[in-house]
């Protein structure tokens, strides 16, 4: 076998390892909406007053904010990081030390902000700038190496394509390598999406004007990605950033990005919960993927609520068409996973748990009708605090419209980036 070859069946194996992370998280309850901690007094919404224009000219130029410091599960600081043995844990993670020196004493660790599968990460002083900055540690073995390296490039052109940084992607500031780890140092910004909604929109999300301001700058960032024949592939509110005033927000964690020419066919791809269904099906895929999974982040914005959440991919499906209506008999046909979910005459094989033996059965779904809708969602979560102005009303129903686009089964009738920017639900128009 191959060096590629190897080297793409451990991605996928990565991958699946990253979709089996997420669902114990989710037999945790830790990425359901409805663990949300409590919501704040109204006070704390400011970012969002009607006096404050977050389309204003100078956001464009708007810089991240410093980012407090944020606790965690901080290593012992008596352990010797000068032991080899120490360095690294059994999975190839670096063992944080705070206030450890990186870089010939330029970076000092502040907090270990926390893991994923391809990487930790570090919370650092710039100690020649005073600046806080994000440290990315790749997972110390070959293949984390070479991902870490194809991030690096994917980056750097992302950079060059936005040289005075207005499309809102995470700017990678420097690299080096420490104790056999790929270090990639990052501006450091306040906090991920998923706590923005934690923190400020339990059950019923943010407001209608926040979520306008965020689809823009996050389609800017898609536009950017498509420039650069580039597909993001997990995109989701835990990998959109925003600064201390909430008002900018950067596309981050590029771990699983690639040239748009490299789309190997893997149902793993994406997290699951905002994964496209061209992926759960194995069609070929695009650009189109990542504006599913950007429609999929801006509904939970709004609601507080996921819009798929699926258990696997068989139910992720199932969801989809109860929104979206039955997948296209041609769109089956070609499917290279479809004998997993259909029969031979395309009927849905719904993989559900028996309520009373608790074990796994299959049963036929050969009609299955749209029975909810976006419009009435999306109105309900709006009516449930106070009643909605008519103005507001009209940008809901906008919002519902910019859903639809997005979110066609079909991904080739898909909305793109550059439609979406000049969607009346973006530019304010009628």
């Amino acid at each position: 076998m191959d060096d590629a070859r190897q080297q793409q069946l451990h991605h996928q194996d990565l991958l699946r390892e990253k979709d089996h992370q997420e669902h114990v998280k989710e037999g945790a309850g830790s990425m359901m909406a409805s663990d949300y901690t409590e919501r704040p007094e109204p006070k704390v919404m400011d970012m969002f007053a009607d006096d404050f224009d977050m389309f204003a000219d100078d956001n464009d130029d708007a810089k991240p904010a410093a980012a407090p410091i944020i606790p965690s599960a901080i290593m012992s600081q008596d352990a010797n990081p000068t032991l080899q043995d120490n360095w690294d844990d059994h999975e190839g993670y670096y063992n944080i030390h705070i206030g450890e020196h990186m870089q010939n004493g330029r970076y000092q660790t502040i907090a270990h902000l926390g893991k994923g599968v391809f990487s930790s990460v570090v919370k650092a002083k710039d100690t020649q700038t005073g600046e806080e900055v994000a440290i990315k540690m790749i997972r110390s073995n070959e293949t984390m190496y070479k991902a870490g390296q194809k991030e690096l490039t994917l980056l750097n052109k992302l950079m060059e394509a936005d040289p005075e940084n207005k499309k809102h992607v995470i700017r990678l500031m420097s690299h080096f390598e420490h104790r056999g780890h790929l270090c990639l140092v990052f501006e450091s910004l306040s906090m991920n999406l998923r706590s923005v909604v934690k923190k400020y929109g339990k059950d019923v999300g943010i407001s209608i004007k926040a979520v306008r301001v965020y689809a823009q700058q996050l389609f800017l960032s898609l536009s950017l990605l498509r420039r650069c024949n580039m597909l993001h592939a997990d995109i989701k509110p835990d990998n959109i950033l925003v600064n201390e005033a909430k008002n900018v927000l950067k596309l981050c964690d590029l771990g699983s990005a690639s040239d748009a020419s490299e789309n190997e066919i893997t149902p793993y791809l994406v997290s699951r919960f905002y994964r496209a269904p061209e992926i759960i099906l194995g069609l070929h895929y695009d650009f189109g993927l990542d504006v599913w999974s950007s429609a999929c982040t801006l509904y939970e914005l709004f609601t507080g609520k996921i819009l798929f959440p699926g258990r696997n991919n068989n139910q992720m499906l199932k969801y989809m068409m109860e929104l979206k209506g039955k997948f296209p008999n041609k769109m089956i046909r070609k499917a290279q996973f479809a004998a997993q979910h259909f029969d031979d005459n395309n009927v849905f094989q719904s993989q559900e748990k028996d309520k009373i033996s608790n074990k796994q059965v299959i049963k036929p779904m050969p009609v299955i009708k749209p029975s909810q809708d976006l419009k009435s969602r999306i109105l309900n979560v709006a009516s449930l605090v106070e009643p909605v102005p008519e103005e507001e009303t009209r940008q809901l129903l906008q919002f519902v419209d910019f859903l639809e686009k997005c979110l066609v089964l079909t991904p080739d009738r898909r909305m793109t980036a550059k439609e979406a920017l000049h969607h009346p639900f973006i530019t304010g128009k009628a």
